[in-house]
């Protein structure tokens, strides 16, 4: 297929996706949402609220700043605890073992919107309406069940076998799974006094927060390689999407991290909010953070599109 062949099934492909974008990304969120708002004072309180919201924060930043701008890019360098706490929060994500995520994502970056990424929505899936949404399918949960983990070799992980804290990090996975769904059950039984309430922690703090956040960064696979704005040129289909960022912490500005992926400041642009890099720049200032790769001016200005 020639790139102007290309060229407009990606048109087509950019325009129908705001459709998905609303399927896949704003209706279960909502539908959550209504749920609680039935619950509220009921099976849903503002204990459940407070402890979502914070353990959705915190367990977001183990991989939007852990197992994506240190360990797969090394956007920074931190110490041996600090690596540690970024590594345990990106597994209570339940996203899957550090070094099957960082693999994973490595061979999605050499192989980008071409055969081979595990997760692209524009290549293998046909042609027209069906191809886009069979496309957008696999991008966002198809690809867990046909290409997840198949990268896990010294290829693109050689530095992370030879790392023994990753490694022995990654051996214990499932006592991270085991305590990102037990903490929010314990507090809740400590805070709220009761079963019930621990057993209302344990939904909404564990099992729906997980939801939530699995969605939102399977977003970015989706509806950031079709929909959206792109201020850099870059060798795929990756795009800025608002939304997606507001709910990854920055992730989405999607092309400008394919267009600068070692960057760890994604969003690069006046407005484009990026927690996940004010957090690094913190780290920065406080000493715990050292040789912080972004940009320079010239770089961007290479780059524009």
């Amino acid at each position: 297929m020639t790139e102007a062949a290309i060229g407009t099934v990606r048109e087509r492909t950019s325009r129908l996706s705001q459709l998905l974008t609303l399927l896949a990304v704003a209706v279960p969120p909502l539908g959550v949402l209504s749920a609680a708002g039935v619950l509220w004072g009921v099976a849903f309180s503002p204990l459940d609220l407070i402890l979502l919201v914070a353990f959705y924060v915190v367990c977001a930043f183990g991989t939007t700043i852990g197992f994506h701008r240190l360990f797969t890019h090394r956007g920074f360098e931190t110490s041996g605890p600090v690596r540690a706490v970024f590594a345990v929060l990106g597994c209570m994500t339940m996203q899957g073992p550090l070094t099957q995520w960082v693999t994973d994502h490595r061979r999605h970056h050499a192989l980008s919107d071409k055969p081979g990424d595990p997760h692209s929505p524009h290549v293998g899936h046909g042609e027209g309406l069906w191809g886009t949404v069979r496309g957008f399918v696999h991008a966002h949960v198809g690809w867990l069940f046909t290409q997840k983990g198949m990268e896990r070799g010294r290829e693109y992980g050689k530095d992370l076998y030879e790392d023994r804290l990753l490694v022995w990090i990654d051996r214990l996975y499932i006592v991270w799974v085991a305590l990102t769904l037990g903490l929010p059950f314990l507090l809740g039984l400590w805070i709220g006094g009761s079963w019930e309430r621990g057993v209302q922690a344990f939904v909404w703090a564990g099992l729906v927060r997980i939801f939530l956040y699995q969605h939102a960064t399977f977003a970015v696979n989706s509806v950031c390689h079709m929909w959206g704005r792109r201020h850099f040129r870059s060798r795929d289909e990756a795009r800025n999407n608002w939304v997606i960022a507001l709910l990854v912490f920055g992730e989405g500005w999607h092309n400008n991290h394919h267009a600068f992926p070692a960057s760890a400041r994604h969003g690069l642009r006046r407005f484009q909010l990026d927690p996940s890099w004010w957090v690094i720049r913190g780290l920065e200032r406080l000493g715990l953070a050292w040789d912080v790769k972004v940009p320079s001016p010239a770089q961007l200005e290479r780059r524009s599109a």
